[in-house]
């Protein structure tokens, strides 16, 4: 079973910076696009990064030129520099992948999330 575990997190003042990472741990076939996702109290979930297998990327307006995601070398890994940060950037921040357990089967996975404080 593919699991994705992530680490990061934590408390920053504005203007501050964070790095997150995820791995994804398990036997898997490949690992598609992975992305990072954020879910503010009283919000929704929403995209903020995401990275393809080809190192394509897509970022959400409000996050662009603050923040870089990036894959590892061995493509299971994925993370995301968060440089500036605001308040408004406080949330819990989801790693997201999508997964081929094996040559036939795609799937989309998360982490269990890790908080992100961005306060004085």
């Amino acid at each position: 079973q593919v699991q994705l575990v992530e680490s990061g997190g934590g408390l920053v003042q504005p203007g501050g910076s964070l790095r997150l990472s995820c791995a994804a741990s398990g036997r898997f076939f490949r690992i598609n696009a992975m992305g990072w996702f954020r879910q503010a109290p009283g919000k929704q979930r929403e995209l903020v990064a995401d990275i393809t297998s080809g190192r394509n990327t897509n970022y959400a307006d409000s996050v662009k030129g603050r923040f870089t995601i990036s894959r590892g070398n061995a493509k299971n890994t994925v993370y995301l520099q968060m440089n500036s940060l605001k308040p408004e950037d406080t949330a819990v921040y989801y790693c997201n992948a999508v997964v081929m357990p094996d040559l036939v089967v795609t799937t989309q996975l998360w982490g269990q999330g890790t908080q992100v404080t961005v306060s004085s």
